[in-house]
Protein backbone atom coordinates (compact mmCIF):
# COMPACT_ATOMS: atom_id res chain seq x y z
CA UNK A 1 0.00 0.00 0.00
CA UNK A 2 1.10 3.26 -0.97
CA UNK A 3 2.53 5.58 2.50
CA UNK A 4 0.69 8.71 0.93
CA UNK A 5 -2.77 6.50 1.98
CA UNK A 6 -1.93 5.80 5.69
CA UNK A 7 -3.42 8.16 8.14
CA UNK A 8 -2.48 9.00 11.73
CA UNK A 9 -5.77 7.49 13.43
CA UNK A 10 -6.99 9.35 16.78
CA UNK A 11 -9.74 6.80 17.19
CA UNK A 12 -11.56 3.29 16.58
CA UNK A 13 -15.18 1.95 16.25
CA UNK A 14 -15.92 -0.44 18.07
CA UNK A 15 -18.35 -2.44 16.05
CA UNK A 16 -19.46 -4.80 18.77
CA UNK A 17 -20.71 -8.12 19.08
CA UNK A 18 -23.46 -7.38 16.88
CA UNK A 19 -24.78 -4.74 14.37
CA UNK A 20 -28.54 -5.39 14.53
CA UNK A 21 -30.62 -3.39 16.00
CA UNK A 22 -33.52 -6.15 18.02
CA UNK A 23 -30.35 -7.58 19.23
CA UNK A 24 -28.99 -4.68 21.38
CA UNK A 25 -31.38 -4.89 24.28
CA UNK A 26 -31.20 -8.43 24.61
CA UNK A 27 -27.50 -8.64 24.67
CA UNK A 28 -27.30 -5.32 27.13
CA UNK A 29 -29.42 -7.08 29.42
CA UNK A 30 -27.73 -10.39 29.51
CA UNK A 31 -24.24 -8.89 29.67
CA UNK A 32 -25.44 -6.61 32.27
CA UNK A 33 -26.69 -9.28 34.18
CA UNK A 34 -23.13 -10.97 33.54
CA UNK A 35 -21.02 -8.67 35.17
CA UNK A 36 -23.10 -7.83 38.16
CA UNK A 37 -23.43 -11.54 38.67
CA UNK A 38 -19.98 -11.47 38.15
CA UNK A 39 -18.92 -8.14 40.06
CA UNK A 40 -20.86 -9.52 43.57
CA UNK A 41 -20.15 -13.14 42.96
CA UNK A 42 -16.09 -12.28 42.88
CA UNK A 43 -16.33 -9.65 45.44
CA UNK A 44 -18.55 -12.30 48.07
CA UNK A 45 -15.61 -14.72 47.90
CA UNK A 46 -12.70 -11.75 48.63
CA UNK A 47 -15.27 -10.76 51.33
CA UNK A 48 -15.96 -14.36 52.59
CA UNK A 49 -12.10 -15.01 52.72
CA UNK A 50 -10.78 -12.09 54.58
CA UNK A 51 -14.11 -12.30 57.48
CA UNK A 52 -13.11 -16.42 58.06
CA UNK A 53 -9.94 -16.45 59.87
CA UNK A 54 -9.91 -19.93 58.66
CA UNK A 55 -10.07 -19.26 55.07
CA UNK A 56 -6.55 -17.45 55.66
CA UNK A 57 -4.28 -20.33 54.06
CA UNK A 58 -2.18 -20.30 51.06
CA UNK A 59 -5.15 -21.58 48.76
CA UNK A 60 -7.82 -19.20 49.72
CA UNK A 61 -5.00 -16.48 49.78
CA UNK A 62 -4.33 -17.24 45.93
CA UNK A 63 -8.32 -17.70 45.18
CA UNK A 64 -9.10 -14.34 46.60
CA UNK A 65 -6.43 -13.18 44.59
CA UNK A 66 -8.09 -15.11 41.28
CA UNK A 67 -11.69 -13.30 42.48
CA UNK A 68 -10.17 -10.01 42.41
CA UNK A 69 -8.24 -10.75 38.59
CA UNK A 70 -11.47 -11.71 37.64
CA UNK A 71 -13.08 -8.18 38.78
CA UNK A 72 -10.10 -6.94 37.16
CA UNK A 73 -10.44 -8.41 33.94
CA UNK A 74 -13.97 -8.45 33.04
CA UNK A 75 -14.06 -4.47 33.95
CA UNK A 76 -11.52 -3.88 31.58
CA UNK A 77 -13.85 -4.76 28.54
CA UNK A 78 -17.65 -5.44 29.75
CA UNK A 79 -18.60 -1.76 30.97
CA UNK A 80 -16.96 -0.59 27.45
CA UNK A 81 -19.05 -2.64 25.73
CA UNK A 82 -22.51 -1.92 27.52
CA UNK A 83 -21.77 1.69 26.69
CA UNK A 84 -21.03 1.26 23.23
CA UNK A 85 -24.59 -1.25 22.63
CA UNK A 86 -26.31 1.93 23.09
CA UNK A 87 -23.93 4.91 21.41
CA UNK A 88 -24.15 6.09 17.98
CA UNK A 89 -20.39 6.58 17.56
CA UNK A 90 -18.81 3.40 19.57
CA UNK A 91 -15.75 5.32 19.15
CA UNK A 92 -12.53 4.23 21.73
CA UNK A 93 -9.79 6.82 21.86
CA UNK A 94 -6.43 5.45 20.52
CA UNK A 95 -4.95 5.64 23.85
CA UNK A 96 -7.84 4.21 25.09
CA UNK A 97 -7.40 1.16 23.07
CA UNK A 98 -4.00 0.84 24.20
CA UNK A 99 -4.51 1.04 27.83
CA UNK A 100 -7.47 -1.34 27.42
CA UNK A 101 -4.89 -3.80 25.30
CA UNK A 102 -2.87 -3.08 28.20
CA UNK A 103 -4.87 -3.94 31.05
CA UNK A 104 -6.72 -6.96 29.02
CA UNK A 105 -3.30 -9.04 28.52
CA UNK A 106 -2.27 -8.07 32.30
CA UNK A 107 -5.17 -9.76 33.76
CA UNK A 108 -4.83 -12.46 31.45
CA UNK A 109 -2.21 -13.34 32.21
CA UNK A 110 -2.28 -12.33 36.00
CA UNK A 111 -5.11 -15.66 35.55
CA UNK A 112 -2.86 -17.53 33.63
CA UNK A 113 -0.20 -17.01 36.16
CA UNK A 114 -2.40 -17.71 39.30
CA UNK A 115 -3.93 -20.59 37.96
CA UNK A 116 -0.09 -21.98 38.07
CA UNK A 117 0.33 -21.45 41.53
CA UNK A 118 -3.03 -23.00 42.98
CA UNK A 119 -1.81 -26.10 40.97
CA UNK A 120 1.60 -25.93 43.31
CA UNK A 121 -0.59 -25.26 46.30
CA UNK A 122 -2.55 -28.40 45.47
CA UNK A 123 0.69 -30.45 44.68
CA UNK A 124 2.07 -29.54 47.90
CA UNK A 125 -1.27 -29.98 49.93
CA UNK A 126 -1.86 -33.36 48.63
CA UNK A 127 1.61 -34.95 47.84
CA UNK A 128 3.49 -33.28 51.00
CA UNK A 129 0.75 -32.87 53.19
CA UNK A 130 2.68 -32.45 56.59
CA UNK A 131 5.36 -29.92 55.37
CA UNK A 132 2.34 -27.80 53.66
CA UNK A 133 2.95 -25.30 56.36
CA UNK A 134 6.39 -25.33 56.54
CA UNK A 135 6.64 -24.95 53.01
CA UNK A 136 4.06 -22.75 51.93
CA UNK A 137 4.42 -20.20 54.70
CA UNK A 138 3.36 -16.57 54.46
CA UNK A 139 6.26 -14.64 53.20
CA UNK A 140 6.37 -17.29 49.97
CA UNK A 141 2.28 -17.22 49.30
CA UNK A 142 3.40 -12.91 48.87
CA UNK A 143 6.19 -13.43 46.86
CA UNK A 144 4.60 -15.63 44.78
CA UNK A 145 1.40 -13.38 44.26
CA UNK A 146 4.19 -10.73 43.96
CA UNK A 147 6.15 -12.46 41.03
CA UNK A 148 2.61 -12.94 39.36
CA UNK A 149 1.67 -9.48 38.96
CA UNK A 150 5.34 -8.54 37.61
CA UNK A 151 5.16 -11.20 35.05
CA UNK A 152 1.87 -10.22 34.29
CA UNK A 153 2.69 -6.16 33.65
CA UNK A 154 5.87 -6.86 31.43
CA UNK A 155 4.11 -9.19 29.91
CA UNK A 156 1.24 -7.32 28.91
CA UNK A 157 3.83 -4.05 28.12
CA UNK A 158 5.77 -6.06 25.39
CA UNK A 159 2.79 -6.88 23.38
CA UNK A 160 0.85 -3.08 23.97
CA UNK A 161 4.58 -1.84 22.79
CA UNK A 162 4.28 -3.55 19.53
CA UNK A 163 1.18 -2.82 19.19
CA UNK A 164 1.92 0.75 19.63
CA UNK A 165 4.44 0.30 16.63
CA UNK A 166 1.46 -0.30 14.02
CA UNK A 167 0.26 1.93 11.35
CA UNK A 168 -3.40 1.79 11.06
CA UNK A 169 -5.16 3.39 7.51
CA UNK A 170 -8.38 4.91 6.92
CA UNK A 171 -10.62 1.93 8.03
CA UNK A 172 -10.55 2.55 11.84
CA UNK A 173 -13.90 0.02 12.44
CA UNK A 174 -12.73 -2.75 14.87
CA UNK A 175 -14.74 -5.86 14.41
CA UNK A 176 -14.72 -6.81 18.06
CA UNK A 177 -16.58 -4.87 21.34
CA UNK A 178 -13.15 -4.55 22.55
CA UNK A 179 -9.31 -3.69 21.15
CA UNK A 180 -7.96 -7.28 21.01
CA UNK A 181 -4.83 -8.27 19.32
CA UNK A 182 -5.98 -10.12 16.46
CA UNK A 183 -8.57 -7.60 15.40
CA UNK A 184 -6.01 -4.72 15.65
CA UNK A 185 -3.38 -6.83 13.86
CA UNK A 186 -6.17 -7.57 11.13
CA UNK A 187 -6.68 -3.61 10.39
CA UNK A 188 -3.55 -2.75 10.54
CA UNK A 189 -1.89 -1.41 7.21
CA UNK A 190 1.94 -1.94 8.10
CA UNK A 191 3.40 -5.76 9.00
CA UNK A 192 2.59 -7.60 12.02
CA UNK A 193 4.85 -10.22 11.51
CA UNK A 194 6.84 -8.76 14.81
CA UNK A 195 3.38 -8.84 17.02
CA UNK A 196 2.53 -12.28 15.27
CA UNK A 197 6.01 -13.79 16.22
CA UNK A 198 5.85 -12.64 19.62
CA UNK A 199 2.28 -14.07 20.54
CA UNK A 200 3.51 -17.28 19.42
CA UNK A 201 6.82 -17.34 20.83
CA UNK A 202 6.73 -15.56 23.96
CA UNK A 203 3.09 -15.70 24.22
CA UNK A 204 3.51 -19.43 23.95
CA UNK A 205 6.24 -19.59 26.60
CA UNK A 206 3.77 -17.74 29.27
CA UNK A 207 0.50 -19.35 28.64
CA UNK A 208 1.57 -22.88 27.72
CA UNK A 209 4.69 -23.04 29.92
CA UNK A 210 1.84 -22.43 32.96
CA UNK A 211 -0.38 -24.87 31.38
CA UNK A 212 2.80 -27.54 31.43
CA UNK A 213 3.34 -26.32 35.05
CA UNK A 214 -0.39 -27.47 36.04
CA UNK A 215 -0.07 -30.61 34.34
CA UNK A 216 2.94 -31.72 35.94
CA UNK A 217 1.86 -30.64 39.26
CA UNK A 218 -1.19 -32.63 38.23
CA UNK A 219 0.66 -35.98 36.92
CA UNK A 220 2.38 -35.66 40.82
CA UNK A 221 -1.25 -35.56 42.20
CA UNK A 222 -2.44 -38.10 40.33
CA UNK A 223 0.85 -40.24 41.32
CA UNK A 224 0.09 -39.80 44.89
CA UNK A 225 -3.36 -40.45 44.99
CA UNK A 226 -3.77 -43.89 43.50
CA UNK A 227 -0.96 -44.66 46.28
CA UNK A 228 -3.39 -43.84 48.77
CA UNK A 229 -5.31 -47.12 49.80
CA UNK A 230 -9.12 -46.59 50.50
CA UNK A 231 -11.12 -45.31 47.77
CA UNK A 232 -12.88 -42.62 49.93
CA UNK A 233 -9.10 -40.82 50.74
CA UNK A 234 -8.77 -40.95 47.20
CA UNK A 235 -12.26 -39.05 46.59
CA UNK A 236 -11.60 -36.81 48.96
CA UNK A 237 -7.82 -36.04 47.60
CA UNK A 238 -9.36 -35.72 44.19
CA UNK A 239 -12.32 -33.78 45.41
CA UNK A 240 -9.91 -31.02 46.64
CA UNK A 241 -8.74 -30.38 42.76
CA UNK A 242 -12.30 -30.59 40.90
CA UNK A 243 -12.86 -27.00 40.98
CA UNK A 244 -9.25 -25.92 39.80
CA UNK A 245 -9.06 -28.52 37.08
CA UNK A 246 -13.07 -26.72 36.11
CA UNK A 247 -11.35 -23.44 36.08
CA UNK A 248 -8.54 -24.87 34.01
CA UNK A 249 -10.11 -26.59 31.24
CA UNK A 250 -12.57 -23.46 30.48
CA UNK A 251 -9.79 -20.98 30.27
CA UNK A 252 -7.21 -22.59 28.59
CA UNK A 253 -9.22 -23.94 26.34
CA UNK A 254 -11.04 -21.09 25.18
CA UNK A 255 -7.30 -18.78 25.02
CA UNK A 256 -5.58 -21.47 23.45
CA UNK A 257 -8.33 -21.40 20.53
CA UNK A 258 -8.20 -17.86 19.54
CA UNK A 259 -4.82 -16.40 20.18
CA UNK A 260 -2.47 -19.35 18.98
CA UNK A 261 -3.64 -20.61 15.53
CA UNK A 262 -2.69 -18.40 12.51
CA UNK A 263 -3.44 -14.99 12.14
CA UNK A 264 -5.00 -15.80 8.50
CA UNK A 265 -7.12 -18.51 10.16
CA UNK A 266 -8.40 -15.99 12.50
CA UNK A 267 -12.58 -15.65 12.01
CA UNK A 268 -13.97 -12.70 13.13
CA UNK A 269 -17.40 -14.08 14.21
CA UNK A 270 -15.89 -17.11 16.05
CA UNK A 271 -13.24 -15.27 17.64
CA UNK A 272 -16.22 -12.56 19.27
CA UNK A 273 -18.25 -15.88 20.25
CA UNK A 274 -15.16 -17.43 21.94
CA UNK A 275 -13.83 -14.42 23.27
CA UNK A 276 -16.63 -13.56 25.79
CA UNK A 277 -16.75 -17.56 27.31
CA UNK A 278 -13.41 -16.45 28.79
CA UNK A 279 -13.78 -12.62 29.36
CA UNK A 280 -16.94 -12.87 30.55
CA UNK A 281 -18.76 -16.16 31.21
CA UNK A 282 -15.63 -17.94 33.12
CA UNK A 283 -15.48 -14.90 35.47
CA UNK A 284 -18.82 -14.87 36.34
CA UNK A 285 -18.50 -18.67 36.96
CA UNK A 286 -15.45 -19.29 38.60
CA UNK A 287 -17.10 -17.99 42.15
CA UNK A 288 -19.87 -20.61 41.94
CA UNK A 289 -17.41 -23.25 40.92
CA UNK A 290 -15.42 -22.73 43.99
CA UNK A 291 -18.21 -22.43 46.28
CA UNK A 292 -19.98 -24.96 45.04
CA UNK A 293 -17.68 -27.58 45.19
CA UNK A 294 -15.68 -26.43 48.96
CA UNK A 295 -16.51 -27.28 51.95
CA UNK A 296 -15.13 -25.08 54.00
CA UNK A 297 -16.21 -22.17 51.86
CA UNK A 298 -19.93 -23.21 51.99
CA UNK A 299 -19.36 -23.70 55.70
CA UNK A 300 -17.62 -20.42 56.17
CA UNK A 301 -20.95 -18.76 54.40
CA UNK A 302 -23.43 -20.50 56.85
CA UNK A 303 -21.67 -18.91 59.82
CA UNK A 304 -21.88 -15.56 57.93
CA UNK A 305 -25.42 -16.01 57.58
CA UNK A 306 -25.89 -16.97 61.39
CA UNK A 307 -23.45 -13.93 61.97
CA UNK A 308 -25.61 -11.29 59.96
CA UNK A 309 -28.94 -12.80 61.30
CA UNK A 310 -28.11 -12.62 64.93
CA UNK A 311 -26.43 -8.91 64.47
CA UNK A 312 -29.79 -7.64 63.00
CA UNK A 313 -32.08 -9.63 65.08
CA UNK A 314 -30.51 -10.09 68.40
Amino acid sequence: MDKANWTSVSHFVLLGISTHTEEQIPLFLLFLFMYVINISGNFFIITLIISAPHLHTPMYIFLSNLALADICFTSTTVPKMLQNIFSTTKVISYMGCLTQTYFFICFAALENFLLAVMAYDRYIAICHPFQYHMILTRMLCAQLVSLCHVLSHLHALLHTLLMGQLIFCKDNRIPHFFCDLYPLMKISCSSTYLNTLMVHTEGVIVINGALAFIIVSYACIISAVLQIPSSNGKWKAFSTCGSHLTVVAMFYGTLTWVYFRPLSSYSVVKGRIVTVMYTVVTPMLNPFIYSLRNGDVKGAFRRWKIRIWDSFFR
